[in-house]
């Protein structure tokens, strides 16, 4: 991947510490958040000290009927709740009782995001205790449909929206943020939101979700997480026809326009900010998204979760798959079905991690795999039209139109979906992967459910039991022939809170490929003989902050062998450490 976009910025590295691009800053926890523990007394600050009514009404102290006698007195609580006190527990167990009253998904959604607004500690106890229940309702496939409908259930903003007429002012407007000890930034410009296509301002939906993961699964707390959605237009025909819709009404902007506001942001974020925040990249299109990366890899902390997050949490599955396929890495050949950022950065870190293990050159794993886009299997021939990030997998072959014959002829033993496009792996692709193979790995990747290139039931029914398979969305179990069938879930969410953490723990100021392999291996290595029985190549999400932790030690570890971390010394033991800096959702005593 380094080497790819190391073409398109001219030969630069991650690594290389021009002292121009390496400022000084960063950001401190002035509250102790995240080094005091729980039975320490806090002081509810806001910017005074918070009581009474505006005590209820600020959602990071509010705790409800959870206010303890002696805390209602010092801080005037007296006649404005009822007179019971509540447990954190009993209150949990009654929200989790209403939300499974709804019978809508986006319901549930819009439940939680209120409870997000009244009390963040009990969101993120509900999220983290509830976590293989609420995460489908959180992020994907609900928070897809949210964004569809964002601008009808749109209620008040949760974070900072930046467009066209911000151009000249985007310092200020960051300054315009409450919080100032800034560790995790998720931006979007919306045009290219899951698999649904451009959706402007409305966007929005995914830099909340992804960072309210951020703080449930990676312990990020999240008063240091900022979401934000650059406006530049859409050119979604039904939105700017929506009423409702409230984002910029024109035509998206593109070339020096795009850039330039961009660019200014970049360098805002930095000035405000410092070199240690991390910029998260999400759903932005093809043709910026790897630009982006490529211009600021070596000048920020930037990642971009659909290449790279991807890339990562399907690398980890195909290793732990291993053991089940059998074989080594290079032993098994590779299709893709879509060759966008999400295919292509895949491939690039499954042909890096084949090189590692192998000690081939790079050139020569990729021949591994191969990469079908919507004119058919990607081959020499066509490489003078091809885009910059698909040009490494243009290998010699006869060309092939349809992904059938593609299976036919490359004779793949793992078959990844990335095209965006449901439906795509038939019933003849996938019974064509079980005559090839003993035990085809088949991942149909894409979000949300719809757009999945097949379902669990499919792959199971059609391979006859054969196949191990994962999907980016989650299925049911699936009965086939008296046996029960649990797919895994290809879930980014497995990867980037806990790499986000390791890089803010480690006070990382560049992402270097090495560090999502790291993570790769971490989250491959919690995957238990008990879930390989069971057909599974990703661990359960029940345990999730223990995987976190262990891909942010792995990720800190490699982050300071690569001499891109800042905070020393160095913590003698990283997995401790990351647990310990972990946000606790559980309620403080108020002086």
């Amino acid at each position: 991947m380094e080497s790819t976009m190391k073409n398109i910025r001219g030969g630069a590295s991650v690594l290389d510490m021009d002292p121009k691009n390496t400022v000084g800053g960063g950001v401190e926890d002035v509250y102790g958040e995240d080094c005091a523990t729980e039975d320490q007394l806090v002081t509810p600050w806001t910017i005074s000290v918070a009581s009474g009514y505006s005590l209820l009404r600020d959602p990071r102290h509010n705790k409800g009927l959870a206010f303890t006698e002696k805390e209602r007195d010092a801080h005037y609580l007296r006649g404005l709740l009822p007179p019971v006190v509540a447990t954190q527990q009993l209150q949990e167990k009654k929200l989790m009782h209403s939300i499974r009253q709804y019978q809508l998904p986006i319901q549930k959604y819009m439940a939680m995001m209120e409870l997000e607004e009244r009390n963040e500690r009990l969101f993120y106890k509900l999220l983290i205790d509830n976590v293989e229940e609420l995460l489908p309702i959180v992020y994907t496939p609900t928070v897809g449909e949210a964004c569809q409908k964002y601008g009808s259930i749109f209620k008040r903003p949760q974070g900072l929206y930046i467009s066209l007429k911000e151009k000249g002012k985007i310092l200020d407007v960051l300054k315009n943020w409450p919080e100032r000890s800034i560790q995790v930034i998720v931006v979007t410009d919306g045009e290219r939101i899951l698999g649904l296509g451009d959706l402007g301002c409305q966007g929005m939906g995914i830099p909340v979700g992804k960072l309210a993961l951020y703080t449930a699964l990676g312990g990020v707390r999240p008063s240091a997480c900022l979401p934000i959605t650059i406006d530049v237009g859409t050119n979604n025909e039904k939105l700017l026809k929506d009423e409702f819709y409230i984002g910029l009404r024109q035509r998206r902007a593109t070339g020096q326009e795009y850039y330039e506001l961009l660019h200014e942001f970049m360098t805002a974020v930095k000035q405000n900010y410092g070199e240690k925040v991390l910029v998260q990249f999400e759903d932005f299109a093809n043709h910026n998204a790897f630009e982006l990366l490529a211009k600021y890899g070596t000048t920020h902390l930037v990642f971009n979760d659909d290449i790279q997050g991807t890339a990562s949490v399907v690398l980890a599955g195909v290793i732990a798959a291993l053991k089940l396929l059998g074989g080594s890495l290079a032993d098994h050949t590779f299709l893709f079905l879509g060759a966008g950022e999400a295919g292509t950065g895949i491939a690039e870190l499954i042909a890096l991690e084949m090189s590692k293990r192998s000690n081939a050159p790079i050139e020569e794993t990729r021949k591994k795999i191969w990469l079908v886009d919507s004119k058919g299997l990607i081959v020499s021939l066509r490489k003078d039209s091809l885009q910059h990030f698909k040009q490494p997998w243009a290998h010699e072959h006869e060309p092939i139109n349809n992904l059938l014959d593609a299976v036919k002829a490359i004779k793949p033993t793992v078959l990844i979906g990335s095209s965006g496009v449901g439906r795509t792996f038939t019933k003849e692709v996938v019974e064509a992967m079980a005559s090839l193979n003993e035990k085809p790995l088949i991942l149909a990747l894409s979000n949300p459910t719809s757009q999945s290139e097949c379902t669990a039931e499919e792959a199971y029914t059609w391979t006859k039991g054969k196949a191990i398979f994962a999907s980016g969305s989650p299925f049911d179990p699936v009965e086939y022939e008296g046996k029960v069938f649990v797919s895994g879930q290809a879930n980014n969410a497995y990867i980037f809170p806990g790499f986000g953490l390791g890089l803010v723990i480690s006070g990382a100021i560049r992402v270097h490929d090495d560090m999502l392999l790291a993570a790769s291996e971490a989250l491959a290595g919690q995957v238990s003989e008990e879930n390989y029985a069971n057909g599974l190549i990703y661990p359960p999400f029940s345990n999730i902050r223990k995987i976190s932790a262990n891909i942010a030690a792995n990720v800190a570890a490699k982050a300071y062998e690569l001499g891109v971390a800042t905070r020393l010394p160095r913590p003698v033991n990283l997995v401790k450490y990351a647990e310990s800096c972990m946000y606790s959702p559980v309620y403080r005593s108020y002086r």
